[in-house]
């Protein structure tokens, strides 16, 4: 199964809450971002998300992120070396789209796993504890999450994250590819068609309801106790 080279990237997107990517330059030399290796192979999470579209996701869509992104930031230093504030301004919607892309799918990958080995699987602890103290059960909270979800108007992410101000969970959206802001990104759920239409078609919410199958929960704990030490 063809995978992309591996990077510093997935290594801090499973232990680092909102740092899913590296900068590190060296000597003053900018460190180009790549797309890092999933944790798995493209058909391991069937049949919930199918091979190709797992493939293409990955290989071509994340990696258009990662080449925009790049060539954004190649543009930036540039505008900034001749002292172009208009071309440097410009250039942020770039950054803000290819750069959101790429944060969000870095964490993406990492909060799936196959069923075999534990998908879907949330067990006893703090998680599972905040989880019922604000919506009851995790039934109720998938519920809320992807009626919320499903509700996105055109591109998007369903988010859950960790507010650090109130030491609670909350449930949020974000357009096209914008990064969650506010709270850490605990798990997020890709609503862009790209993500399901191949094997869903138009029906958003039963890829929803599905892809709780796939759900690295041990992902998200250690996201969220993270979190709450940061």
């Amino acid at each position: 199964m063809l995978r992309l080279a591996s990077s510093t990237a997935l290594r801090t997107a499973r232990t680092v809450p909102n740092a899913p990517f590296s900068l590190a330059a060296s000597a003053g030399v900018r460190q180009k971002h790549t797309v890092p290796d999933l944790p798995y192979d493209y058909d391991a999470l069937e049949p919930v998300i199918s091979t190709e579209i797992m493939q293409l996701h990955h290989s071509k869509h994340h990696q258009a992120y990662v080449n925009g992104l790049n060539l954004a930031e190649e543009k930036l230093e540039e505008a900034k070396q001749r002292n172009d504030l208009a071309g440097q301004i410009e250039l942020q919607g770039l950054l803000k789209f290819n750069g959101g892309g790429h944060v969000n799918h870095s964490i993406f990958w990492t909060n799936l796993t196959p069923i075999k080995e534990g998908g879907g699987e949330l067990a006893q602890g703090d998680l599972l504890n905040a989880i019922k103290s604000q919506w009851g059960t995790l039934d109720t909270f998938i519920k809320q999450f992807n009626t919320k979800t499903a509700a996105v108007q055109g591109s998007g992410w369903g988010w859950l994250g960790y507010n650090p101000n109130t030491q609670g969970l909350e449930i949020a959206t974000r357009p096209n590819q914008d990064p969650l802001t506010g709270l850490v990104p605990l798990l997020g759920v890709d609503v862009w068609e790209h993500a399901y239409y191949l094997q869903y078609k138009n029906v958003r919410p039963d890829y929803l309801q599905n892809i709780w199958k796939v759900v690295n929960w041990k992902n998200v704990e250690e996201r969220f106790a993270n979190a709450r030490k940061a």
